[in-house]
């Protein structure tokens, strides 16, 4: 009795939180997220040769989303790059968690990873930075980063002037805490010192912001057939099979790490897998095998009960099983048709 209870409870909670992240302003703590930056003359062409996308092109206030490879074109991670444009020594001096011994002024590329993938790219960084003129900073302890997701983001977060593009970022003030506010395909991110992060909830909560679980965030982004780094892709993924080239890809830059592999399959081939939407027949585990027949063809990866969909689901499916196949889940009680992404717009 007391399980039923406790299910109702979360059930009832989670519907309220996707309400308002639905239709109003739900607010995110993704303090946890690893976070960097790059400064000096050579930030920009350095990660230009390590990254899928075109990070020359960006201008103060720009911003994009990117991913880096092996040799082999294969993920170590994604990330989110913004140009941050001038900061001064206060913002972009090295600190006692720096990989620099001093501060710098100049423009500042703030790069934004699942905590998963920050050991890699901070590797990749150090590997390949000698001569470059360049400083690498941490920032993961440094910097909080709250998610506004919702209709009513943009005004709460104050930026109303940020222009309608993925990841445009412009400094912000709210409540007297400066932030710098960075457009999401959900609503608006806001990067601040780490010590003004509960006096900015606080302020953002005074604004109608509603703080939410990460778990009701989580069916936002199903429902955007948005990927995560460590849950529907890895070190097995190429970006094709997880639909990111459109979004973080570039075809006309520069050579860049992991390239031959990527443009081949971009011109000449196509993927074994692709990230398809799952509609269940019932909730089920993400790590569940999905099979057509008796064939394995994938796994789910993420898996949300959505208030609008229903069970949904992500994962990285064989090719054969095409749009609107039937595919069995787990033990086989549960069935899952292939549907386009994304569930929501």
């Amino acid at each position: 009795m007391a399980a039923t209870t406790d299910l109702l409870t979360d059930k009832a909670r989670l519907d309220a939180e996707y309400a308002a992240l639905s239709e109003r302003c739900g607010l995110v703590d993704r303090c946890e997220r690893g976070k960097l930056a790059l400064s000096g003359p050579d930030a920009k062409t350095f990660l230009a040769g390590q990254v899928t996308n075109d990070t020359e092109a960006l201008r103060p206030g720009d911003g994009c989303y990117a991913a880096f490879l092996t040799h082999k074109g294969k993920m170590l991670g994604d990330l989110r790059i913004l140009d941050a444009g001038p900061t001064g020594p206060k913002n972009a001096g090295a600190g006692p968690d720096s990989d620099s011994d001093s501060g710098s002024s100049g423009e500042e590329l703030l790069l934004d990873t699942e905590r998963v993938a920050l050991q890699a790219l901070f590797d990749m960084i150090r590997r390949f930075k000698i001569g470059y003129q360049l400083q690498l900073h941490k920032r993961t302890v440094q910097r909080g980063l709250l998610s506004l997701i919702g209709p009513d983001a943009i005004r709460v977060a104050a930026a109303d002037g940020l222009p309608d593009v993925e990841h445009a970022n412009a400094p912000v003030e709210i409540g007297g805490i400066a932030a710098l506010a960075a457009r999401t395909d959900a609503g608006v991110d806001l990067i601040c010192d780490a010590a003004d992060t509960q006096a900015l909830t606080r302020a953002l909560c005074e604004r109608g912001a509603v703080a939410v679980s990460v778990q009701a965030a989580e069916i936002v982004r199903v429902e955007h057939g948005r990927p995560r780094y460590g849950v529907d892709m890895d070190e097995s993924t190429i970006p094709q099979e997880a639909g990111l080239n459109e979004r973080a890809v570039s075809f006309t830059k520069g050579c860049y790490v992991g390239q031959e592999t990527v443009a081949r399959l971009y011109y000449r081939g196509r993927p074994n897998r692709l990230l398809r939407g799952l509609r269940l027949s019932e909730p089920s585990p993400p790590g569940s095998e999905l099979r057509l027949g008796q064939r394995p063809v994938g796994r789910l990866s993420s898996a949300v009960l959505s208030p609008t969909f229903g069970p949904i689901g992500l994962g990285l499916v064989r090719r054969e099983a095409q749009l609107g196949a039937c595919l069995s889940v787990g033990d086989g009680d549960v069935s899952a048709t292939v549907v386009e992404l994304p569930f929501a717009t």
